[in-house]
């Protein structure tokens, strides 16, 4: 079983459409529980609008969070963090990782940010981390790259692929599916995005060990 948290210490990074859907594409292939560590349930209220095809808990509690690598039952746990840093449950989950997701736009203040997670919570904790540029424009894509790069001068891991920007993962959200359930040409666009994310991630946590 593998632990995956996915964590950026502020809003707006796509941090739960992230969870949600790389669950819901991770659960074609093995059983998956979602935990919704945020406060603010975006992840719950996402759930309760439909049906997805993960289980999932809320726990806030860092003394629970800190059993997560006891639960049974599942190959892949995913756990959406709160956004906010030094909560005692990000700490206390991205200690009990196997992986850290960091979302991200590929915008400076917001990589600034990020790199502040990585600097403060997640390089102490000793944990392998990729960011994962989110929200990228698909009509500047060079944008994103860029990104990469200067992730990468700065000695920080980031996935290959990236996630672009596309108004069905908001409707997704509002309709309480994954990109998986939604239909249209930027459906496809948006599963692929996320898909090759999960390939990603698959081959980097192992989770057939």
């Amino acid at each position: 079983m593998r632990v995956i948290a996915v964590v950026n210490g502020k809003g707006g990074s796509a941090k739960t459409t992230t969870s949600v859907n790389l669950a819901a594409i991770l659960s074609e292939k093995w059983k998956v529980l979602l935990v919704d560590a945020d406060p603010q349930g975006s992840a719950t209220w996402w759930a309760e609008q439909g049906e997805p095809p993960f289980e999932l808990t809320k726990e806030t509690d860092p003394a629970e969070l800190k059993k997560l690598r006891k639960v049974e039952g599942f190959d892949v746990v995913i756990v959406d963090t709160p956004p906010a840093l030094h909560f005692d449950a990000l700490e206390t989950t991205i200690r009990a990782a196997d992986f850290v997701v960091l979302p991200s736009p590929p915008a400076p203040m917001d990589l600034q940010a990020l790199i502040e997670t990585v600097k403060s919570s997640v390089r102490p904790a000793n944990v392998p981390f990729r960011v994962l540029l989110t929200r990228v424009d698909p009509r500047s894509l060079g944008k994103a790259l860029d990104a990469q790069q200067a992730l990468m001068q700065a000695g920080i891991p980031a996935f290959n692929g990236f996630v672009r920007a596309y108004a069905v993962h908001e409707q997704a959200a509002l309709d309480g599916v994954t990109v998986l359930q939604m239909r249209g040409k930027a459906a496809r666009e948006a599963q692929g995005d996320y898909q090759r994310i999960a390939d990603e991630l698959m081959r980097e946590v192992n989770i057939n060990e």
